[in-house]
């Protein structure tokens, strides 16, 4: 297990408790009353420490290296998964997987970002950044999903769209904004899950959804807190000042209306149990599905495009 550097006291706890097990294996003595009474302060520190974040510690949290990526999820939570590659126009980029799905009984075609495990993969997957040609096999899916009469699932996880000069020349911000465009208008449901770093337009060109949720320790913002304090403090070092001013959190996204609910990990975060974090992910993808399933396309379209409009509105009071 890698910790994070404030779950310190809990790495400490539980290296003394691996100790006491090898002892205890090794010179056939009976631990079990110390190990069950270091084990029981462990998970009650990790309870209390992880009840009371700040908002760069989710963001640490969010960037874990063992945090569930989209292959994984979309392995543990749905059937019969056929990955589509390619944009038919220049290359298959790898930050962006999908395909056709059953999630439940339900055919979908799902989407998501994609990071790597370890430096070799994350090189591959470009550290979940997608290149225009990302986005536009993206849209491609959906446009496949919307002839088919298929809902979406997107699963948003990366810090954001490749800023590189290839990816410019070759029309990055029109990318973004066409998926964006293309998105408002889709006759057929959209159910989106930050389950990792939901980053500026590289997260919201396959995130204009019908229902957004976001994972308890996930993060959504319009830039890394480490790029707003360059910005603003001129100052990398600040990113947890900047991390508490650019409100990333889901409670804050949830109390503003940004998303509509919050999904709940395990204690200590989605990398402490893949299949747990799967199975609240899939509950509520079955529940938005189950309810969307009468609904008629042009109600759809219009109730999606009045969530995003309505977003940031001022009201005057007499």
């Amino acid at each position: 297990m890698e910790y994070i550097p404030f779950e310190k006291p809990i790495a400490e706890l539980e290296k003394k408790i691996d100790e006491l097990k090898r002892v205890s294996a090794s010179q056939t003595v009976n631990l079990d009353k110390e190990i069950d009474e270091l084990q029981g302060k462990a998970n009650q520190l990790r309870v209390d420490m992880f009840s009371n974040l700040t908002g760069y510690e989710k963001t640490q949290i969010a960037r874990h290296p063992h945090r569930p990526n989209s292959l994984e999820l979309i392995e543990a939570m749905s059937s019969d998964f056929l990955e589509l590659h390619g944009d038919r126009n220049y290359q298959d980029d790898k930050a962006i997987v999908g395909g056709l799905a059953l999630i439940g009984e339900f055919p979908v075609v799902i989407i998501g970002h994609q990071k790597g495990r370890g430096t070799k993969e994350n090189i591959y997957r470009n550290f979940g950044m997608p290149r225009p040609e990302g986005y536009r096999k993206a849209l491609r899916l959906m446009s496949m999903a919307e002839r088919f009469s298929r809902p979406i699932v997107t699963l948003v996880d990366t810090p954001g769209a490749y800023p590189g000069v290839g990816a410019e020349e070759r029309g990055q911000s029109e990318a973004i904004a066409k998926n964006i465009m293309v998105m408002a208008k889709l006759k057929v449901p959209i159910i989106t899950v930050i389950i990792g770093e939901g980053g500026s337009g590289g997260a919201l060109a396959i995130a204009v959804a019908n229902r957004v949720h976001m994972m308890e320790h996930s993060i959504y913002s319009v830039i890394s807190p480490e790029g707003c304090a360059s910005i603003l403090f001129k100052d990398a070092s600040k990113a947890g000042e900047a991390a508490e001013s650019l409100r990333l959190t889901a409670d804050f996204a949830l109390s503003k209306g940004l998303i509509d609910s919050i999904i709940t990990e395990p204690v200590g975060g989605a990398h402490r149990s893949l299949d747990l974090t799967a199975r609240s992910i899939k509950k509520q993808i079955l529940s938005d599905l189950t309810h969307y399933q009468t609904m008629d396309p042009a109600t759809l379209r219009s109730e999606r495009i009045d969530k995003y409009l309505a977003m940031g509105e001022v009201v005057e009071n007499d």
